[in-house]
């Protein structure tokens, strides 16, 4: 059996103008045809990488950092926020004035109008500002929000919502999720289907929200162009994204 490989998007798959490059795509299908299997671990929403899993022709992918699981386009494992938590950071954020996405499995919702700091985020992953709409995150499962904050005001949400995790991705946005539900968790449910082995797990990342993925895998692999305590914990530092860094540690790995 071929190895599982674990593939972040963002400083990853995507260089730093978020383009697949050229390298990584035929990487990606070399790997394959050398019996290796592929999936994308990601914080992402899975609306917001199905034109990339398409391209690439992944059907199983880790999302909302192991809140939604899908094994060869099946979803087996689901975990949303629990509503009365999620209101209640709502009603405390808005306080703080700091306004909050919400997002299921097809879209994500603004809990207002118009903010730069949604704005600032949301357009670093090529997308547009997303609109309002009434009753979304009481009438939907939401699988992760995002708080609007900077760094300096995010101990507070740790203080005092103890039953989630707040995972900073963004200068001016955390992450929203269940509490120890990460990459790393998904990584285990995952390999129950697929046969594998932890050890037959690679994992490749640049951010922090990868770091327990990288140290529950077999072996893990840290963009030059990732955060220092990504790369201070992985197993290899390959190149920059922007230099053929995925492809050149498949090559390095003996993967292709």
């Amino acid at each position: 059996m071929g190895k599982l490989l674990l593939l972040d998007i963002d400083g990853t798959l995507l260089n730093s103008h978020k383009e697949l490059p050229a390298s990584a795509k035929s990487a990606l299908a070399q790997a394959r045809e050398n019996g290796h299997e592929l999936a994308i671990a990601t914080g992402r929403a899975p609306f917001m990488f199905e034109e990339l899993r398409k391209e690439l022709d992944i059907d199983t992918f880790i999302s909302f950092n192991g809140q939604y699981i899908v094994h060869q386009q099946k979803p087996i494992h689901k975990e949303s926020l629990d509503p009365e938590t999620l209101e209640s950071i709502y009603e405390y954020a808005e306080q703080q004035d700091h306004p909050l996405v919400f997002m299921n499995e097809t879209k994500m919702v603004s809990s207002i109008d118009y903010h730069p700091h949604i704005e600032e985020s949301i357009k670093s992953l090529k997308f547009l500002h997303p609109e309002t709409e009434a009753g979304f995150h009481a009438d939907n499962e939401i699988y992760q929000a995002l708080v609007f904050c900077e760094e300096q005001e995010e101990q507070q949400y740790h203080d005092k919502f103890k039953t989630v995790d707040f995972v900073r991705w963004h200068r001016v946005s955390c992450d929203i999720l269940p509490k120890g539900g990460t990459k790393a968790s998904g990584i285990k449910r995952l390999i129950k289907l697929t046969g594998h082995s932890i050890e037959d797990t690679i994992a490749f990342g640049d951010g922090l929200n990868d770091l327990q993925m990288m140290e529950t895998a077999g072996y893990s692999v840290a963009m030059d162009n990732g955060h220092e305590q990504t790369k201070a914990i992985a197993s290899y530092i390959t190149d920059h994204v922007d230099n053929d860094g995925l492809a050149k540690a498949f090559k390095h790995l003996g993967l292709i």
